[in-house]
């Protein structure tokens, strides 16, 4: 169920998307001859007045089409509602109306989260909680007898701090005490004791106790009182959303070689959205929006057959006074589409293998 719910919202954004292009289209009675869900085979299909409403067998995107060069489309070439025959910046309207449709929908999600389960926060205790102690190699903290969910309070003569700084004190700590032995002050339960621990050298020179850190707190969630109060929580929360998936997307350029295996296709993303729906389906509120924007961002940039690509005709188009030539646009948007189908191929297959090794 899970899965389903998390594929509904994959395909809800990609609905999004091409609205936004359609509307965009529509509003300014451009001519639009169809409105695709989907790839592929056609499953289901309905003939308006002037457009082709189709949902196809692989829903791993869509697409509006318009009859400017369709060979059996009986609308004169000449015809001004065309959208080859509309200036630019009509044109440009109707490319970058899916990105803005995608972010106006992130934005919707969150202040309907907001207003409504509202957004997990911690309440904030003193120190750093231990949530895994690793156990496939003999580790420091198990040899000193350090359990999962114990609370580090203090080490030494420092006491750790309330919030997340805490794990930053805390990580320094360790990390700059290689074969020094600390003296860690522990809460288990109602229990408060001390207990000693050597951190082992790493390879990175960095010391190491063999644990996982995590904040200490409870989580709770935090719901607008009111519509305006969730309007501004969602914009704080889109904000932070899009902030993250820029300094993401900032990485992946600038540090292409160490942050490539973490892109993920389709699979991993469902995966990651059912594990999300199984534990809370309200989950899929941020990941809808996470998604939405990441959408957003990737179909601007500036590739072949994404509408990023399409806009930098246009700029070009703008800039010189006429546009390039066709045959020179075809040749870059069908390389363009070759090489993000074979890595959207790659992807699945990569991640689909993942998820099988993974179950053994």
């Amino acid at each position: 169920m899970s899965v389903l719910a998390a594929i509904a919202v994959l395909a809800l954004l990609i609905v999004v998307h091409e609205l936004g292009h359609f509307s965009a289209a529509r509003l300014q009675n451009i001519h639009v001859n169809r409105f695709s869900i989907g790839f592929g085979p056609t499953l289901l299909k309905y003939q308006g007045k002037e457009t082709e409403y189709a949902i196809r067998a692989f829903p791993l995107g869509g697409y509006v089409g318009f009859p400017d060069d369709d060979p059996e489309s009986d609308i004169p070439p000449e015809d001004p509602n065309l959208l080859r025959n509309r200036p630019v910046i009509d044109r440009a309207i109707v490319i970058s109306a899916g990105v803005i449709a995608n972010l106006i929908f992130a934005y919707f999600l969150l202040t309907v989260q907001a207003g409504t389960v509202g957004f997990k926060d911690i309440d904030y205790q003193q120190g750093v909680r231990i949530p895994q102690v690793m156990t496939e190699v003999a580790s420091p903290a198990a040899a000193a007898g350090i359990q999962g969910e114990d609370v580090v309070l203090a080490v030494g003569s420092t006491e750790l701090p309330t919030g997340q700084e805490a794990l930053e004190v805390l990580r320094n700590l360790i990390q700059n005490s290689p074969n020094q032995e600390l003296t860690l002050k522990i809460q288990r339960d109602s229990d408060v004791f001390s207990v000693n621990v050597t951190p082992d050298l790493g390879n990175d020179g960095a010391g190491k106790i063999g644990v996982m850190l995590a904040p200490n707190g409870e989580i709770v969630r935090r719901r607008a009182g009111n519509p305006i109060a969730a309007l501004k929580s969602g914009s704080r929360e889109f904000q932070r959303l899009a902030g993250l998936t820029i300094q993401g997307f900032g990485q992946l350029i600038f540090n292409f070689q160490e942050t490539a295996k973490q892109v993920s296709g389709p699979v991993a993303i469902v995966a990651v959205g059912a594990d999300l729906a199984k534990d809370d389906l309200s989950n899929l509120f941020q990941f809808g929006s996470l998604i939405s924007i990441n959408l957003a961002i990737i179909n601007i940039l500036p590739l072949p057959a994404l509408d990023g690509g399409q806009l930098a005709f246009l700029l070009v188009e703008g800039l010189r006074g006429k546009p390039l030539p066709m045959r020179l646009q075809e040749n870059i948007m069908q390389t363009g589409l070759v090489l993000l189908l074979g890595l959207g191929v790659f992807l699945i297959v990569r991640d689909t293998v993942n998820l099988a090794f993974s179950k053994i």
